[in-house]
């Protein structure tokens, strides 16, 4: 029954996208053409030209989606990852509908075709549909969820978990299930061998039984997910679960602690025939980077063009309050090592290390000046490194970059550490949209930052450069 609504779900969603992408097709021709909005140089085509593509369009839209992913039903997925995920998906659409369309005119479509242009869109057009196309189907999407949560929530058609592991990774899912009623789960209960003498379970869940238990227990309980989140030192326990689960109806899914999602992310290479492991590759390589480069020129010169007067005002307000220069200058750890010079707006007395040496900054720090605890508090102090960005020194996304002295102290006291110096470091990262920062557990900023390293996407960066402003700038922990 679950399979079958899942199958509906997915059918309507293919058919909803298609029928929408026809809609913002239209609406972008009008709006581009009828409206006098943006003024028409070249002559209006007439309707029936961009009438005769929409089949097109109606397969192109849902094709992009599926590479996407969208089409794959994940009750975790958050309405950023949705958003961003359909953002990108009408970019696909629309640089797949460009090529197709100037393929067909060049090799297939008759002179007189080409010589009226009937197989061209206007550029403007494919711009407005990428905007109306989001907009609707983001907005469609919203609806659906909306409506599923408040069944959800009324307790109908809840997906039953039981979670192998009641230690602290166990726990630590369990919270966040229990944190989002809104996704549809509801715990049934535990199974572990080390804790099989302890029924009170956790969070008023039971322990239901051990590991070995755990096809009998998801059998008589009806569970739909087995989470499996069984620390590193049982690893052939974990093994032998999943092994005994796959012969059942049951979806598991295995949560990993660090050292886990850094084996999962290993690569194959080949040395002479030898295979050899490499587990510490990351995506972010080749094409990739030179892809991210150019969204970090883009946007860095972009911005440097915009705020250019807001910095100005800012530097003569430094100037103006408090001794010594508008900028500070510091050594900073970036790719692979290798030293760079950090700019900021000066924030502190002038030599307010010298007495103490390096030292990170306190609540009501005394070396902070008036005007420099507004620009920490809201990082405005950072935005001089948009020029760090555009020479290539930083971008706009990645872990933030560490003084050598701090370097020397972490990497001998945190694995993994020297991981996060694979990428450039950035403005904004994944552990500070998720709170990680400033006086926060470093082990826990080091946690986020490796995964941002191993799951890099282009999708993953605009998704914490939007966090980055819906959730604004200023942040408790920032001194």
């Amino acid at each position: 029954m679950v399979r079958r609504h899942n199958r509906l779900l997915i059918a309507f969603h293919v058919i909803s996208d298609a029928s929408l992408g026809l809609i913002s097709f239209i609406l972008a021709y009008m709006l581009r053409f009828q409206t006098g909005l943006i003024p028409v140089t070249k002559g209006i085509p007439p309707l029936q030209q961009y009438i005769n593509l929409m089949p097109f369009v109606a397969i192109l839209v849902p094709l992009s989606f599926q590479l996407q992913g969208l089409y794959r039903l994940r009750r975790g997925r958050s309405r950023v990852d949705d958003f961003f995920a359909v953002f990108v998906g009408s970019i696909l659409a629309v640089v797949f509908g460009i090529v197709a369309t100037l393929y067909v005119q060049t090799y297939f479509a008759d002179s007189a075709a080409r010589d009226r242009g009937a197989y061209e869109v206007s550029h403007f057009v494919w711009a407005i549909f990428i905007v109306v196309n989001t907009g609707l189907t983001y907005g469609s999407r919203e609806l659906v969820r909306d409506m599923l949560e408040r069944r959800w929530r009324a307790g109908i058609g809840l997906k039953r978990i039981l979670i192998a592991g009641s230690g602290e990774l166990g726990r630590l899912v369990a919270d966040k299930i229990l944190e989002h009623r809104e996704l549809g789960y509801q715990i049934i209960g535990f199974v572990d061998d080390r804790a099989a003498g302890d029924h009170l379970g956790y969070r008023g869940l039971p322990l239901l039984g051990t590991i070995e238990d755990a096809v009998e227990v998801s059998q008589r309980e009806a569970i739909d997910h087995l989470y499996v989140a069984l620390p590193p030192d049982q690893h052939l326990r974990m093994i032998e679960l999943i092994e005994s689960t796959s012969r059942e109806m049951l979806d598991v899914k295995v949560v990993p602690d660090l050292l886990q999602v850094i084996a999962l992310r290993a690569r194959l290479e080949d040395l002479d025939g030898l295979p050899v492991i490499n587990v510490n590759d990351t995506p972010l390589q080749g094409f990739n980077s030179v892809v991210k480069r150019a969204i970090d020129i883009a946007i860095s010169f972009v911005a440097v063009a915009v705020l250019a007067l807001p910095l100005g005002a800012i530097a003569l307000l430094v100037r103006l309050t408090s001794h010594g220069p508008v900028f500070y200058r510091q050594e900073r750890m970036g790719l692979d090592g290798k030293p760079f010079t950090i700019v900021k707006f000066r924030s502190m007395h002038d030599d307010a290390e010298k007495d103490t040496g390096p030292v990170w900054a306190q609540h009501n720090d005394p070396r902070v000046t008036a005007l420099g605890r507004f620009l920490r508090r809201s990082n405005i102090d950072e935005l001089p490194q948009l020029w760090n960005v555009l020479v290539g020194d930083m971008s706009i996304v990645g872990p933030r970059p560490e003084r050598q002295h701090f370097v020397e102290q972490f990497k001998h006291r945190i694995p993994q550490y020297m991981l996060r110096h694979k990428v450039k470091a950035g403005l904004t990262g994944w552990a500070q949209v998720n709170g990680w920062r400033g006086n926060t557990p470093l082990e826990k900023r080091i946690e986020y930052d490796l995964y941002y390293i191993e799951n890099w996407s282009v999708r993953l960066d605009l998704k914490i450069m939007w966090l980055t402003v819906i959730k604004g700038f200023f942040h408790k922990h920032a001194y």
